[in-house]
């Protein structure tokens, strides 16, 4: 190959890494507008003083589910020989059960002041970040939503246990941990154990996991009206959960993740991701 032939290559080879590099900060940039534009709606007024026990209980079950950690992601490792990457915005969905007393109670305090109603269903947006070790099939993730001054942190830690190959599915432990601040009727926290299973199958990567969630929900009462012993007390409660999902490769670099949640309630969540 003469001179002229080897710069063209270089000269064709330069460009494709460099519009590569272009399309991979045009979508990081379109990510950010994206988790800056999810409709944030979501439950900004908690007010407890007229719960009881059982009330407090019930909605600490709803609302720790809603805020525990969702995976949105395969069971397969994102690290092989070199290390992976996935970084994207996400959006989840609730609908909120207002039949239960506790809604019906809180409720009526929020319309009281003149605001209306509580809604009836909130979104909660998040951006999500995901590193997958070389060689060793560990994943390291952090996800992070605030909407109106709450404050959602998410961490995981996962583990293919088996990293699937043509035939055999993967199949990963995940351990989590979400904490919400920002709210000053409520100290919550949740911790989460799932195993999952995935298998991809062309551009699409089905997945399913079971799991178990711990959540510990601390109230603090303002209402010096209510006496102490009636005033609801921290819950330790655990949940069994369900969630089913796919991941959806529609670029080289660039794929979709849609998952649903279930328990005492049902979650839906989509994502959009950028890897390599």
């Amino acid at each position: 190959m003469n001179r002229k032939h080897c710069a063209i290559s270089l000269c064709i080879s330069g460009t494709g890494l460099v519009k590569e590099e272009f399309m991979k900060k045009f979508f990081f940039a379109v990510l950010f507008v994206l988790v800056m534009t999810v409709p944030a709606r979501a439950a900004t007024h908690i007010n407890i003083d007229n719960l009881n026990q059982d009330d407090f209980r019930s909605f600490s079950k709803d609302f720790g589910m809603a805020v525990s950690y969702i995976p949105l992601a395969s069971a397969a490792a994102l690290g092989d020989k070199l290390p992976g990457f996935d970084a994207g915005v996400e959006a989840s969905y609730v609908k909120v059960d207002t039949s239960k007393q506790y809604f019906q109670k809180m409720n009526n305090i929020f319309t009281a002041s003149g605001a209306g109603n509580l809604p009836d269903a909130y979104y909660i947006p998040r951006v999500h970040v995901q590193v997958g070790l070389p060689i060793i099939p560990i994943d390291f993730g952090v996800s992070y939503a605030e909407v109106s001054g709450i404050k959602l942190v998410g961490a995981e830690v996962k583990w293919a246990i088996l990293n699937g190959g043509l035939v055999t599915p993967s199949i990963a432990i995940r351990g989590a941990y979400t904490k919400l601040s920002g709210v000053d009727a409520l100290d919550l926290s949740t911790k989460s154990l799932d195993l999952s299973i995935s298998k991809g199958i062309l551009i699409f990567t089905p997945y399913a996991g079971v799991g178990e969630v711990w959540i510990t929900s601390d109230p603090h009462t303002t209402n010096s009206t209510v006496p102490l012993n009636n005033r609801p007390q921290k819950e330790d409660i655990m949940k069994s959960k369900g969630f089913v999902g796919t991941k959806i490769k529609v670029f080289p670099f660039i794929n979709i993740v849609l998952e649903g949640d279930f328990s005492n309630i049902s979650e839906y969540s989509a994502r959009l991701n950028v890897n390599f």
